[in-house]
């Protein structure tokens, strides 16, 4: 699987290209997902999934 080099906010990149900090204010507070829609749990799995594999490669290449 190929790995993607991470941007933005996900990445940590909070500045603008005027090197100013992006207000929290700007982030939509409310948000409707549906927690007891099926798709919701299956990218829920999903995306443990890979978060669990992506801890068990880190951990082994520390050993």
């Amino acid at each position: 699987m190929s790995e993607r080099q991470g941007s933005g906010a996900a990445a940590g990149n909070n500045k603008t290209s005027g090197g100013q900090d992006v207000s929290k204010t700007d982030v939509p507070e409310d948000f409707d997902i549906d927690m007891g829609a099926p798709e919701t749990e299956k990218a829920a799995v999903a995306i443990q999934s890979q978060f669990r594999k992506f801890q068990k490669k880190k951990r082994d290449e520390k050993s």
